[in-house]
């Protein structure tokens, strides 16, 4: 079972067109993103800078369509013989990084408790990563 203390707890899924490159650009993404506080109380700080760890847990559930009747269909999500290698590429590059990682078991039924400390989630979606920031 994996645990975290001060860091980030990660919901990651992938999809059928992802590649393992797409998996080091988010985790390279994810564990400079400056979204913790710095002594002024600015979000200036990284996982990294703050010498956090990472709770990344494994979640096809992420790619739920439920534009269309009452079950949701998972087609998106990338299949797990697919997803399983991307996850792991995606938590080895968080490592290699410089950040400790913790992981789930991949496509196993888990209880998960988290502690959210402040207002933030965000979504980090490798379609967004190249798209001009701009319009």
């Amino acid at each position: 079972m994996g645990t975290t203390g001060p860091g980030l707890a990660v919901l990651a899924g992938f999809t059928a067109e992802d590649t393992p490159a797409v998996a080091m650009k988010l985790a390279r993404k994810l564990v400079d993103l400056r979204i913790f506080e710095d002594a002024e109380g600015k979000m200036n700080r990284s996982v990294h800078d703050l010498g956090g760890t990472v709770l990344a847990i494994s979640q096809f559930t992420l790619y739920a369509d439920t534009r269309r009747g009452r079950r949701p269909s998972f087609e998106a999500a990338g299949r797990p013989e697919f997803a399983r290698p991307l996850y792991e590429t995606f938590c080895e590059a968080i490592t290699a990084a410089g950040v400790d990682c913790e992981r789930g078991v991949f496509g196993a039924h888990m209880e998960l408790a988290t502690v959210n400390d402040g207002p933030v989630t965000i979504i980090i979606d490798s379609d967004d990563l190249e798209r001009p920031r701009r319009t």
